[in-house]
């Protein structure tokens, strides 16, 4: 919370297997960073139980976990059933990808109300809002880390007084994501090629535009970088996120995670202990040719602007 009474939230933006979960457990380990991984699915996953996970990261189904049970009393009561519906509508009518356009302008001229007529969006805010106030509240919070990777829900964010909002877009190269997606990883099924790397332009561009509209609230940090020298990269997104605290890792990599209150997320969230955070190139050798292919042509629009290159 900051001295102004609002809640401060760094929003991860991006597309998925770009290092999200392991950044921001790194970043949990802080006293008084709170990494709740990707709120967004709070309504699905943890009320709903449609989701393809319903544990909290401490292990405890996320309705029943010590911390959510005491925000979804806060935000969702007395019938939490049908706030999480209502919140479902929201975000798939008007908070994917497609629509970051639409919320950035709304941003820009710093509207109350959506221009497209839809007022629950504005009521679906409010409850993220009101979220990030019970977390606060509960934990004594300096910082929440969400790591959602919705970029129309940042760019709706935006525009919202009440929260001190800063953005940290994660890229990694979209061949790594590709090769990533291919294999199944215990909660989460595989994704093709094609599938997932049209979703990784998607998501980048639309963060992008973020970056250009709000550039003071906004860092791009490409997951090779953050792996290659993780101390320096979680300095720059401690500075972002306006904390003077020193990175918890150590110059070589080593950090030790202890238990989180991740809503969902990668599945190595709910691993605990000593980690090593290194480079891993191994999609160089394992993706076969013709997947690596069809995945540089896919983001070949893009794939210079962040420092990949079109070769293998």
């Amino acid at each position: 919370m900051t001295a102004t009474g609002r809640p401060r939230v760094l929003y991860v933006t991006g597309w998925c297997r770009s290092g999200s979960t392991v950044l921001g457990n790194l970043l949990g380990e802080l006293a008084g960073v709170v990494h709740v991984g990707e709120l967004h699915y709070l309504w699905r996953n943890g009320v709903l139980r449609q989701g393809t996970n319903t544990s909290c990261g401490c292990g405890e189904q996320v309705a029943d976990c010590p911390l959510w049970s005491k925000v979804l009393a806060a935000v969702a009561a007395p019938d939490p059933g049908r706030v999480a519906r209502r919140m479902l509508h929201v975000q798939r009518g008007y908070l994917r990808t497609r629509h970051t356009g639409a919320r950035l302008r709304e941003s820009a001229a710093h509207r109350t109300a959506p221009a497209d007529g839809a007022p629950a969006v504005t009521a679906a805010l409010d409850r993220m809002v009101g979220c990030y106030r019970a977390i606060t509240a509960q934990t004594g919070a300096r910082l929440v880390v969400d790591g959602s990777k919705f970029p129309a829900e940042a760019a709706a964010l935006l525009r919202r007084d009440d929260l001190d909002l800063r953005i940290l877009h994660l890229v990694r190269d979209p061949r790594a994501s590709a090769h990533s997606w291919r294999r199944r990883k215990a909660y989460i099924p595989a994704m093709g090629v094609t599938r997932s790397t049209c979703y990784w332009t998607a998501a980048n561009v639309a963060s992008d535009r973020i970056g250009r509209a709000a550039p003071d609230r906004y860092l791009r940090l490409r997951y090779e970088d953050f792996t290659r020298d993780p101390r320096t990269a979680l300095a720059r997104v401690l500075d972002l996120a306006g904390l003077p605290d020193p990175p918890p890792v150590t110059a070589d990599g080593a950090a030790v995670l202890g238990v989180n209150h991740t809503v969902t997320g990668n599945p190595d969230r709910l691993t605990h202990g000593p980690v090593r955070i290194r480079p891993d190139d191994g999609w160089k050798t394992r993706l076969p040719a013709g997947a690596g292919l069809l995945a540089t042509l896919i983001a070949s629009p893009v794939l210079g602007r962040y420092g990949y290159s079109y070769r293998r």
